[in-house]
């Protein structure tokens, strides 16, 4: 937050009071019936004219305003405003009439009813003007705060997201430890190393708002090999990557959903002619993710799975993480199912 937006409200009112003060001292600066009033006299003037000002608008600002906004009673505010007003502008006519004429009835316009309606005007103005600024602050307080929730809201929302991805890869993961030990397939034990250091990035190092493209590319490809070995390179499964991805960061765990879903409904040992193909291109700061697979037709399902959880969830981050900063494109065919996705990184 830069030094300007931390002190708005400060520099608010600082601006208004010179604002004043200067407009107050060069109207009192004209000459009058050709005379050239006494500058030390007009600064004199100035200075007790704001600082009484100042003195009834933050009496106001401090202490009859702040119940008023708290309770919205209308009455009360009305009544502890006139019991401070009433006697603030006696006292001030009273100070007025000492220094201009020292009460000596010389200068008969500080003894009329029209510099009394002036200073009535004046004053109540000027408080009506802080006022204005109190309400300001108590809206900008309240945007802030507002923002503040809104930002708390989203992390914990980001946080419930991300939480809900790890027992979904786990349970797709598990599933296919599951189908390599019962095959007794050799490459069980190194299905166990790989989702070792898999969980120990979802763990560790995915707990950051944002993490090393490279990271997470890393990741991609350890998921992509435990695939491979359950299928035992039975299918053509590509993966590209274009571009430099260092210093390039990314939000956690945003891509490997559509590589899931990929194998999850792309690939059967039914279907010889499956295929997965993953690409990542980069190119000033944006990244374009794209996954293609086949379809497996209906009749070589054995089950319907539920599906879609994943790719609601995957779409709900994106919304969260990436507003306006992402493009997504889902290109459904008989034959191949392919989705794109645009994004913006730091």
């Amino acid at each position: 937050m830069s030094f300007f937006q931390r002190h708005r409200i400060s520099i608010l009112h600082l601006t208004f009071w010179c604002v004043y003060s200067l407009f107050f001292f060069f109207g009192l600066n004209e000459p009058r019936h050709g005379i050239q009033p006494d500058i030390k006299e007009v600064l004199i003037d100035t200075v007790q004219h704001v600082s009484m000002m100042m003195i009834i608008s933050y009496i106001n600002f401090f202490y009859v305003l702040p119940p008023f906004l708290k309770n919205r009673n209308a009455g009360q505010y009305l009544l502890r405003f006139l019991t401070t007003f009433i006697p603030f502008v006696f006292i001030y006519v009273i100070l007025e009439r000492y220094v201009k004429d020292g009460y000596t009835y010389h200068e008969r316009y500080f003894y009329s009813t029209g510099f009394i309606q002036r200073v009535i005007l004046t004053t109540f103005f000027i408080v009506m003007f802080v006022c204005l600024l109190k309400l300001i602050q108590e809206w900008f307080e309240l945007d802030a705060r507002k923002k503040e929730l809104e930002n708390e809201k989203l992390t914990t929302e980001l946080q419930f997201l991300k939480a809900q991805i790890n027992p979904h890869f786990l349970f797709n993961t598990l599933n296919n430890l599951y189908f390599l030990a019962f095959t007794q397939s050799p490459n069980t034990a190194e299905v166990v190393v790989k989702l070792s250091q898999m969980m120990r990035y979802m763990i560790y190092e995915s707990n950051h708002e944002k993490v090393p493209l490279s990271k997470e590319i890393e990741y991609i490809q350890n998921y992509i090999s435990l695939e491979k070995l359950r299928l035992e390179d039975n299918f053509p499964v590509s993966f590209e990557v274009q571009g430099n991805a260092e210093g390039v960061r990314i939000t956690p765990l945003i891509l490997i959903t559509f590589v899931e879903n990929a194998f999850k409904h792309g690939v059967t040992n039914n279907i010889k002619a499956a295929y997965v193909s993953v690409k990542i291109i980069l190119a000033d700061k944006n990244c374009i993710f794209s996954v293609e697979n086949s379809k497996i037709p209906q009749q070589a399902k054995n089950v319907k799975e539920k599906s879609g959880i994943g790719l609601q969830n995957v779409k709900r981050r994106l919304a969260l993480s990436y507003p306006d900063n992402y493009t997504l494109e889902v290109e459904d065919k008989p034959t191949f199912y392919k989705v794109q996705l645009l994004l913006h990184l730091d």
